[in-house]
């Protein structure tokens, strides 16, 4: 998988015990990395990462990345070969709620990653990652492209949109010609969904919430279409990209799109109608209700063209729509109705993906 190109390394997260990043660290893992986690704090509760035992398993620091001297100390005691920026703050409904956090998190956090690496004097590929909200939505019925309008209208997207012009202008600043050591590029990807998600105000983490209590979830936006992915598709395309970045380094200074195939585009009452299809434990007559409470404006329309990633990357998502929801439902499913073990769980379906790519061919899976 990925050439090889993960044995052995040493990876560096921030963001490692979120979903992404705990998802990321499991994948990692089973890759040959030894890997190098940096958080805040555990964000959720329950929590993927603490359920999985990642701790035991990684060298894990407790750090505000918006801390420099401290961040910086620990990036230049551990000398990453690869690093991966998720560290966030996530939710859209916060940044309403608190948006210094948010802009905080999000830009000066991106800015201490990037101030960081321009110093770094040792051989080293970033992929930081921001939001398919960094582009400003005017709902258009076509995917955005990398070279569309950045900069959204609303505080989170605001930020993300900020935190891609603070990583432009470093690149072409300190990094573009200069033989610098580390080669970098931008992930983009929206609307993941997967098992060991336990964020707030998440679609999947309220219905499974309210079904493992055999009660209806409350939807508030039935129509809003949105192009539902995998948590393991946008990380097949971050590591690809980074494995671009170690062995041919056309990507450097590139962002990429990272979404799923076209028909993958539901309403969020088809995304829980196909959920309670693959749920196996009991559930309410009446699995979701319409509540028609919007507390914040919410696009109806957010896609993404990913044909850069398919021409520089050789990338294509590797999920039918099915497949993307069973493997879900099946997660959480497993994780209310019986006791077992989470990482082995997480594992098995790291190769179910795997398994599924290689049936398709993938570039990544050589």
């Amino acid at each position: 998988m990925f050439c090889n190109v993960y044995e052995g390394k040493k990876v560096l997260i921030t963001g490692h015990t979120g979903f992404k990043g705990s998802w990321l660290t499991s994948w990692l893992l089973k890759l040959g990395a030894e890997v190098v986690g940096i958080s805040q704090d555990i964000p959720t509760d329950p929590s993927m990462f603490e359920d999985l035992k990642l701790e035991k398993m990684i060298t894990h620091y407790i750090c505000d990345i918006r801390d420099l001297k401290s961040f910086n100390k620990i990036v230049v005691d551990e000398r990453p070969d690869v690093v991966f920026h998720l560290a966030a703050q996530p939710i859209v409904s916060i940044s309403y709620e608190d948006p210094v956090e948010t802009i905080t998190s999000n830009t000066i956090g991106t800015m201490n990653v990037m101030e960081i690496l321009r110093k770094v004097d040792w051989q080293c590929a970033a992929v930081l990652i921001t939001s398919d909200k960094s582009y400003d939505n005017v709902e258009q019925v076509w995917g955005y492209k990398e070279d569309d309008s950045l900069g959204g209208k609303d505080i989170y997207s605001g930020s993300k949109g900020a935190a891609e012009l603070i990583i432009k202008s470093y690149f072409y600043s300190f990094f573009l010609n200069k033989n610098h050591p580390v080669k970098l590029a931008v992930g983009r990807a929206g609307n993941v969904i997967g098992g060991g998600d336990w964020a707030r105000d998440r679609i999947i983490v309220d219905t499974v919430k309210a079904w493992s209590k055999q009660k209806s979830v409350g939807i508030r936006c039935p129509d809003a279409t949105r192009p539902w992915q995998h948590v393991l598709e946008p990380l097949s395309g971050y590591l690809s990209l980074a494995q671009n970045l170690l062995l041919v380094g056309t990507a450097d200074g590139e962002g990429f799109n990272f979404g799923p195939r076209a028909e993958q585009n539901k309403t969020v009452t088809n995304l829980l109608t196909a959920m309670s299809h693959f749920w196996g434990n009991e559930i309410a007559a009446q699995p979701f209700t319409i509540t028609d409470n919007i507390p914040f404006k919410e696009a109806g329309l957010l896609k993404l063209n990913c044909d850069k990633a398919l021409f520089y990357l050789t990338w294509e998502a590797t999920l039918d729509y099915n497949s993307t929801v069973e493997l879900t439902a099946q997660w959480y499913s497993a994780y209310y109705s019986e006791y077992i073990d989470l990482f082995e769980l997480t594992n098995k379906q790291i190769e179910q993906y795997q398994g599924k790519a290689l049936e398709r061919e993938s570039q990544w899976t050589k």
